[in-house]
């Protein structure tokens, strides 16, 4: 399981961060990295708006090709989906008193992911927003190529 020992070292660098059956959830991110793919950066949090709604937590990777989420179901089932950058809008940091928010903004969903330790907000935000540049220039060039 490639992506749970580098969720594990995510969580354990920022302790502060709320997430739970990490293992389970990467089972399922796991089924949806292409061979060709590789994870330049992961995280966990809770996909919600809400800091007293925490049990869904859900495993976010940036591989090199797109931004993927990933949940395992408590019975039964999972979600997954994925984000390429040509569908990536922006990104948004909102820190609180306790824990901070990451909000992801698509063409078709906003995804707010909380209960991430404040320590971790600037990592994140450089991570996701450094990749989408560099592929949306690349997607410019293409374009102006054609």
């Amino acid at each position: 399981m490639r992506s749970y020992e580098s969720v594990l070292k995510f969580v354990k660098k920022y302790p502060g961060t709320v997430v739970f059956r990490l293992k389970e959830h990467c089972k399922i991110l796991d089924k949806y990295i292409n061979p060709d793919e590789k994870i330049r950066y992961i995280f966990a949090g809770q996909k919600n708006s809400s800091s007293i709604a925490i049990p869904n937590t859900f495993v976010i990777a940036l591989t090199n090709k797109r931004l993927l989420f990933a949940r395992k179901r408590l019975v039964f089932g999972y979600f997954f989906y994925a984000v390429t950058p040509d569908m990536f809008n922006d990104l948004k940091v909102n820190s609180g008193i306790v824990w901070g928010k990451i909000e992801i903004d698509t063409v078709k969903e906003h995804a707010v992911i909380s209960n991430l330790s404040k320590n971790c907000l600037d990592e994140i935000e450089t991570e996701i927003t450094q990749y989408m540049l560099e592929e949306k220039r690349k997607y410019n060039n293409d374009e102006k190529d054609s």
